[in-house]
Parts: C-alpha cells; structure tokens; sequence
C-alpha cells in the first residue's frame, strides 16, 4: 500500500481444499506468465488463516510433493485485502465460487473475473468476464485456460496438480459418482498426452483420499474446520462442515455435544449442518446428513427445508441421534454433493 503497488490477487472459496487452492495457484501462476506488461503483481491467496492450512492433508500432501513448501504460500490472514481495496490497488478473480460471503461483500467492487464449477449466482456485468460450467472440477476449467495459452507455460508441475485435483474431486473420473463430465476426462487425456509419466489415476486418487479421509489424529472442532463454508443472513449464521467418518461414529465421539456448543458458541453459528461423507474404498458413495442447533425453531425450519428439497430431492430418512438438539438423516440422492445442497441452506436461511 506505501509503495502503491496495484495487487491482483486470485482466490478460492473459503473451504480452501485441493481444488480451491490448485485453481487458485495454477491460474494466478498462469496470469502472471501471459499478462501483456502487467503493473500487477498477481498474487494467489489460500483463503484460510495459516494455522488451519495442515487440516488440509491431502493439499499439503500434494504441495509437498511438488516440491512447494508452506512458507511459500500466502494465506488470506496474511494479507489485508480491504486494505488493498479502500487503496484502489486490488483487483480480485475468484476461483471455484462465483459470490462472495456476505463478509467480504466490501470486496465486491474489486472482482474482475470469476471461473467457477457451480451454479450461477451472480449477475453477469460487462466489466467481469465469467466463466461458469457445471463440470467435476474447476481445475478443469483452469485446464482449459492453460493448454489455450503459450507453449510451455503449462509445465510439468502444474501439469501434476491439476491432473490429481480433477482425479480427487471426480472420485478418479467415476460416472457413478455422478460428478465426472466429458471436460474433465478431456482434461485429463489431454494432460497426460502432453506429459507422459504423470503417476498413474488409480495410485494418485487413492493416496489422495486416503489422505484426505484420515481424520484419525483430529479433535472435533478440527474434523469441523477442516472443510467448512459458512452461510449467512441478518442475524442467522449457520456453519456446514464436511465430515469424513460415518455418522454413527461421528455422533459417538466422547464430549461431542459440548464441543458442537462450543464450536457454534466460539464462532457466533446459530447451528451447524454436517455432511457426512464416509470414506469408502470400493469409491461407492453414500451420504448422511446432521443437524444441530440449540435453538430448536431455527433447527427445524433447516430440517424441513432440507427434508421439502425438490431440486435437487435428497430423499432423506430419519436415522437414531442420542441428542435432541442433533437431528440425522441417511441421503438416499447420494449424487447431492454439498455444492447442490448450499444453495437449497441458504434459500432456508
């Protein structure tokens, strides 16, 4: 800001997993690469304070296999983006979410361009150029971008993280998974054509998930943390966490109650959705959903908008919880990932 130096920074959404941070890295890498002249230094942005960036396993898994050390990265507690701002110094491309949360809603003036996998929620405007397409992964989309520029400014690295990350979040280009589109399978022929000797899918998505599902040495409040977006409305906050043990073994995990109360008290969540995502070799997937708040008025106008859901329909049963203030549910539509069901929350809220 002294020294007037205009920022450009890319981003992800604030979950910050594997695809978030390898959009955001690969593409802001790529801007700086192609960009005629730029006053810009392009800047990409992990948007999770530094501390939470080891719940990421399978990102500081990957990363380091690459040879990228942490010290390298830049993390959104480490650099004042409204500041930038207020200066007229920022400009902003958000990666893998198209709207901002209403916290950063000040920073809204700065997007200049936004590449995004989920439904549009934004308005389109001249000034902000718009990608969006509901494919696997918005590392394929990044994908796309490169392999349309330069030669050789996709190299070998790159290359690697974004061909794990379409693997990782397509469950290994799975069609029963029903996440994989005809893009992300181009994307990742299309990287390995050009950089024979990538490991191979099976071997890399397996390492990656497991990684990702071993929770084992987590406390509760990191299991919450760990892969967690936040909605909000005028006086209501409501957290969704992504769990990767069954829900069952969830629900009995000692002193869990005062650690939800605690969580939400902490943090200011009038309630918490947790959507549990079991880890499961054989790559079929199953779905639960939890439930909880203190407030029961607020809990049950989450429940029944979830349980009313047309588009999509979770088909959802009731399954057995100890607590009253915990409501859970087996998702029969387990094609309903959790980019399917925030839409459906917020509407709630």
């Amino acid at each position: 800001i002294q020294r007037q130096q205009e920022i450009h920074v890319v981003m992800g959404n604030e979950a910050c997993d594997l695809d978030s941070t390898v959009s955001a890295l690969a593409l802001a890498y790529f801007l700086a690469q192609t960009s005629p002249a730029p006053k810009a230094a392009f800047i990409p942005v992990l948007n999770i304070p530094r501390a939470d960036f080891p719940l990421r396993m399978e990102t500081a898994f990957l990363l380091r296999e690459q040879g990228i050390p942490a010290a390298s990265l830049i993390f959104r507690d480490e650099i004042d983006l409204a500041g930038l701002h207020r200066a007229g110094l920022l400009s902003l491309t958000l990666v893998d979410h198209n709207v901002l949360p209403s916290t950063d809603a000040a920073l809204e003036d700065a997007v200049v361009e936004v590449l995004d996998h989920r439904p549009l929620e934004r308005a389109r405007g001249p000034h902000c150029p718009v990608t969006v397409a509901l494919v696997g992964s918005c590392a394929t989309l990044v994908t796309e971008r490169m392999a349309q520029g330069p030669p050789g400014v996709l190299d070998r690295a790159t290359a690697t993280l974004l061909h794990a990350t379409i693997l990782l979040d397509s469950i290994n280009l799975s069609p029963a998974a029903g996440k994989v589109t005809p893009r992300d399978v181009a994307c990742v022929s299309l990287l390995e054509e050009r950089f024979p000797g990538l490991p191979a899918r099976d071997s890399i998505f397996r390492t990656l998930q497991a990684t990702k599902f071993d929770v084992s040495g987590l406390t509760t409040e990191q299991m919450l943390r760990k892969d967690l977006k936040v909605l909000s409305s005028d006086e209501l906050v409501l957290a969704i966490s992504a769990i990767y043990v069954d829900l069952e073994t969830f629900l009995r995990r000692p002193g869990l109650l005062q650690d939800l109360a605690a969580f939400c008290q902490a943090q200011g969540y009038t309630g918490l959705v947790a959507m549990i995502v079991p880890y499961n070799e054989s790559n079929v997937l199953t779905r639960q959903l939890m439930v909880y708040s203190q407030h029961e008025s607020f809990r049950s106008a989450v429940c029944r908008a979830l349980e009313e859901a047309t588009t999509p329909a979770l088909h959802l049963q009731l399954t057995p919880s100890p607590w009253s203030c915990v409501t859970a549910y087996s998702q029969g539509n387990a094609l309903a990932s959790r980019k399917k069901v925030l839409p459906i929350l917020r509407a709630a809220l």
